[in-house]
């Protein structure tokens, strides 16, 4: 199938970035004038949208690779996350000015039109740099594959946990003989530990952080709980409404209850009372360097399994190719074996929080040394993803759409089952949708792993 023209509106519209767009510039992507590294006769352009603590660990990773390989000069760059990054990426792409590798949230890879905009992995040239999929946990693959080819290759997931100290929780006798947090397994336990919690916390603090008025943030904990509890989105074809009102009340009261009974603070700031002193938090892994950082003694666990079955939201960073006419060559072969040495080397990687894909360095004696790591790892046999579909992944339509009104149920502004019968309706609305990227429904874009 030829790749169709794909206009500069269209491309804007399909990020969500309009209001950017005076912005765009490609300063960054370099031109073949650009004198190569000393030594070096191959150049790989690499796109990112890595900053602070995983924007030090990526750098490292580079230089690494450098030392390594002096024939391949690697120019990366770091652009803003979010959809500025995402626009930017499709018009270079659309423009026949992209980089030779790039980084993106696996959950947009469906929406960025592969085969268009992304041109798919050469298997066979990343074993050669000793990459294999069964060195993959085989969900965390698949969900790269589109249409039988790989067009994401993880580099880890990251996952939303939830942090205790374990100063407080000793106090309340809810540490194991392991020195972790006791396990929970419904929600008349979950609620029985912060009571217990809260009975010996400092006053003034809240006892849990929940992110409350954050729409991603909610929108990625309702994800984990709905997974809990065996709820569906769609059917296999994207053609039907499976999502169940009914489970997804379950979850809005759930959420709600944190605020109804006087364990969270609506608007506190979460990781600062933490690390003041608040017995929990539910985080994103990236917190790992933060509360490290700040000497706390505290835990890390995935979301409880509060309705039975264990599941925490989860997403991944992942290396793409962008679409180059004509890719091939000695730089397409430079962004495999640049991406293949990331993703081996990830132990780096693993110290920002994130759970490394590449399940070899899991086994390790290193990284299972790494604290809390070693105790949230099973978060890769537990992982609960947005369906994959055009419109989910990180900052997606999905969240945009859906998020702001779970956090109206958890806020008090609405009620739960009136909030539950809202989302089917957008979830209908969505999935009749085209996606601006190809004027394709979910139904047509074929995302058949």
């Amino acid at each position: 199938m030829g790749r169709p023209d794909l206009s500069r509106r269209q491309l804007l519209a399909a990020a969500g970035g309009l209001s950017v767009a005076a912005s765009f510039g490609f300063a960054a992507l370099g031109t073949g004038a650009d004198a190569l590294a000393s030594g070096a006769d191959t150049r790989v352009r690499y796109w990112n949208l890595f900053s602070g603590g995983d924007g030090a660990n990526m750098i490292t990773m580079l230089d690494a690779f450098r030392k390594a390989n002096p024939d391949i000069d690697v120019k990366d760059s770091t652009l803003q996350w979010g959809n500025p990054f995402y626009t930017k990426l499709a018009m270079a792409a659309a423009g026949n000015r992209a980089p030779d590798l790039g980084v993106m949230h696996m959950g947009r890879v469906t929406g960025f039109s592969p085969g268009r905009l992304l041109d798919p992995w050469d298997v066979d040239l990343l074993a050669k740099y000793g990459v294999r999929e069964q060195d993959y946990n085989p969900a965390l693959w698949k969900r790269g594959v589109i249409d039988g080819k790989l067009y994401a290759l993880p580099l880890d997931i990251h996952v939303q946990l939830c942090f205790y100290r374990k100063d407080v929780l000793g106090k309340a006798g809810l540490l194991g003989d392991d020195g972790r947090m006791i396990p929970v397994t419904s929600t008349d336990e979950w609620f029985d530990v912060l009571k217990k919690a809260k009975a010996v916390q400092k006053k003034g603090l809240q006892t849990i952080g929940l992110w409350t008025n954050d729409q991603n943030f909610q929108w990625w904990f309702f994800v984990a709980f709905y997974t809990q509890l065996g709820g569906k989105w769609f059917n296999d074809a994207h053609t039907e409404v499976l999502f169940d009102p009914d489970k997804a009340t379950q979850v809005l009261e759930f959420l709600r209850r944190h605020v109804t009974d006087g364990y969270v603070i609506p608007g506190a700031p979460t990781g600062e009372q933490f690390i003041n002193g608040a017995p929990f938090t539910w985080e994103g892994n990236w917190s790992v360097p933060v509360f490290s950082g700040a000497k706390l003694d505290y835990g890390a666990t995935p979301l409880p399994p509060v309705f039975g079955t264990p599941a925490t939201h989860a997403e991944s960073h992942a290396f793409v190719l962008p679409h180059q006419a004509g890719r091939g060559g000695a730089t397409n072969e430079g962004a495999h074996e640049l991406a293949a040495y990331v993703v081996t080397h990830a132990l780096q990687w693993a110290a920002g929080g994130h759970i490394p894909a590449y399940t070899p360095t899991l086994s390790t004696a290193a990284y299972k040394k790494l604290t809390p790591q070693n105790e949230y790892v099973s978060a890769m046999d537990h992982q609960a993803t947005e369906p994959k579909v055009w419109f989910a992944g990180s900052t997606g339509v999905l969240a945009q759409d859906l998020g702001p009104v779970v956090v109206s149920s958890t806020m008090g502004s609405a009620k739960p089952a009136s909030v539950a019968q809202t989302m089917k309706k957008h979830l209908t609305k969505l999935l009749a949708s085209k996606n601006p990227m190809d004027g394709r429904t979910a139904a047509q874009g074929g995302a058949v792993a």
